[in-house]
């Protein structure tokens, strides 16, 4: 890695494009190669300014703010990205009409831009279809998660989908959306059917990363489980969000000792380890399956992602080696 001193005070003009970011996440996008801490040290001794006056890093930034950052060393990579690499991502298309477009999203790519990422989905979207008047995400899945994504091509029809999903929203019935996910997890689950009502509450770590915990002082969160196999070591499951809470799936399993594989950040992290070993290169939790009523007409809409071929291998793999201690590589 090179660095590159900038030298001098940044003062940038607040246009309609980032209007309403919230302060962390526009300079964590602008400041690449800048320690996260780091960037949340400099807002909280005041080093960063907004219309000349301190701000906290949730602050929503407004049009005709001016922002002020200080001097910063921002290590650069040596080999630069290749100019609209990007536009390269792979987003199958699951259905379209005039007003919905349903993609099935990589792991590996987050679904927008910010907090340290440079692009997500709706930017290489909005490239790959310059003509497009409106797009928009109608929710969202975690970087590491695959599968099913909406978006709205209409004003109207985003509106109704966030309805949806918030007010009467999920689990199906008149007006929902039922949302399943695939998820391996680690252990032997013994019960076919099991209801998880545990509240979750959002917090900040010292770093400035976000994380969520289980919290009766947090917001209330409903999943269901049910049982489809199970190994000597693991256990594929499928998810129902009754709810739509930040990492739910995830929270919801490690609380109950069942972290899910692969999981960076509330997973068993040495078994992990040994996981990337037999092949399991990322967190093996797939939204799989959406059924919901079409946001213009009505119409059920039955949507689903195949388990991509990573998962669907190690699944195989499973079944070869289910007597293999997983524990003693570790």
């Amino acid at each position: 890695m090179a660095e590159v001193s900038k030298n001098s005070v940044t003062t940038t003009l607040i246009t309609e494009n980032e209007h309403g970011q919230r302060l962390d996440n526009l300079l964590l996008k602008k400041c690449k190669g800048v320690p996260k801490s780091h960037v949340y040290s400099i807002v909280r001794s005041g080093q960063v300014r907004v219309n000349g006056r301190r701000a906290e890093v949730s602050y929503r930034l407004q049009s005709g703010d001016l922002l002020r950052m200080p001097p910063l060393r921002i290590a650069v990579a040596e080999h630069e990205v290749v100019a609209g690499a990007e536009l390269k991502v792979h987003l199958p298309v699951i259905f379209e009409d005039e007003g919905l477009l349903v993609v099935d999203k990589p792991a590996g790519i987050a679904v927008h831009g910010g907090s340290g990422e440079s692009f997500g989905v709706i930017e290489a979207l909005r490239r790959q279809r310059p003509q497009a008047r409106f797009l928009e995400l109608a929710h969202r899945l975690d970087r590491e998660t695959s599968g099913v994504l909406l978006l709205g091509k209409k004003r109207s029809v985003l509106l109704a989908l966030h309805e949806m999903f918030r007010a009467g929203g999920l689990g199906g019935g008149a007006r929902g959306a039922d949302k399943r996910y695939l998820v391996l997890v680690c252990g032997r689950w013994m019960d076919p059917l099991r209801n998880v009502r545990l509240p979750l509450l959002k917090y900040l770590q010292a770093s400035g990363e976000r994380r969520v915990r289980v919290s009766e002082e947090g917001k209330a969160a409903h999943t269901v489980f049910r049982l489809l196999a199970r190994w000597q070591h693991f256990s594929l499951l499928e998810a129902e969000l009754r709810t739509g809470r930040t990492h739910q799936i995830r929270v919801h399993l490690a609380q109950l000792g069942y972290p899910i594989a692969g999981d960076e950040k509330y997973g068993d992290f040495a078994l992990n380890k040994a996981l990337s070993r037999e092949g399991l290169k990322r967190m093996f939790l797939h939204a799989w399956k959406m059924r919901l009523p079409h946001p213009l007409h009505g119409t059920e809409l039955r949507l689903e992602a195949a388990l991509p071929a990573s998962l669907n291998g190690f699944l195989q793999g499973i079944s070869v080696k289910e007597t293999q201690d997983y524990g003693k590589k570790i």
